[in-house]
């Protein structure tokens, strides 16, 4: 019977490929997840005068922290902003005062593991929080009908789980570049690694797409290097309900709301939303 014998540099080869993905494996939540520890301050101290620091309970028993402003008018949106992957409630604070100054409702949801909450992020938790944040506003009293879910980023991923489980809850989503799914991103930066079979939060948006009855608005921009706007593209030829695009033509993966998007989204629910 022939033998084959590796080379020891093929083996070492090998040796260092399945430590380095072992690695990947048992670290890859520090590659997703990056998380401020620190609880930010209240939102009087941030100059966020209407709004108010709400408790959160999730059906696993987390009490995660939110930031609540009320619409200064009953026909104005309510958003259920779920936040990207990096920083906390903090770093969403400008953000949080331009939603004020269109007299936007907002609940800002602070993922699990962040900003001195309790529980480490994981997908099926955020999926948790998220559906914590609706149940806070449906408990509030605000139809459906107003409610927006608008996901930043990774937030994009709870965003579509959400509006697929729920598709009676919600009047329309917002998606802040949208990918298809973590794998896809994995595989994008990450071409030489075995990404199927180590990764194991997936968040796979483009399956559950097809089940939102929303209308989706979009937004992305053409010059992120992190989340290729084609991937949004995508996710809108999968989807079911009515979908617009919007794209900023010099703007990076961050840099969306300075670039135009806050007014864009503004545009898009004063047409989709149906009138109080």
């Amino acid at each position: 019977m022939a033998t084959v014998s590796l080379s020891s540099a093929a083996l070492g080869g090998l040796l260092v490929a399945g430590g380095l993905g072992a690695a990947l494996y048992a670290f890859q939540d520090r590659l997703i997840y990056f998380p401020d520890p620190t609880p930010p301050p209240s939102p009087a101290q941030l100059g966020l005068a209407e709004v108010r620091a709400v408790e959160l309970r999730t059906a696993d028993g987390l009490a995660v922290l939110a930031w609540k402003l009320p619409p200064a008018r009953p026909d104005a949106p309510v958003l259920l902003y779920l936040h990207g992957n990096g920083g906390s409630l903090l770093h969403r604070a400008s953000r949080m005062q331009r939603f004020r100054e269109l007299g936007w409702g907002v609940l800002l949801v602070q993922w699990r593991g962040y900003g001195g909450n309790p529980g480490s992020p994981s997908e099926t938790g955020l999926a948790e929080d998220a559906r914590a944040g609706l149940q806070a506003l449906q408990a509030a009293g605000y139809a459906a009908s107003r409610i927006v879910a608008w996901g930043e980023s990774l937030g994009t991923a709870p965003a579509i789980r959400l509006a697929a489980e729920r598709p009676e809850a919600l009047g329309g989503v917002v998606l802040e570049s949208p990918f298809t799914s973590m794998l896809d991103l994995a595989r994008l930066h990450y071409p030489l690694l075995p990404s199927a079979l180590l990764l194991r939060d997936r968040y796979d948006s483009l399956s559950r797409i097809g089940a939102v009855r929303a209308p989706v608005l979009i937004l992305q921009g053409a010059r992120d290097t992190l989340v290729p706007p084609s991937m949004g593209r995508a996710l809108a030829d999968a989807a079911s309900a009515s979908v617009e695009i919007w794209e900023a033509p010099g703007a990076g993966h961050n840099e969306l709301g300075l670039a135009g998007g806050i007014e864009a989204a503004a545009a898009f629910l004063a047409a989709r939303l149906p009138p109080h």
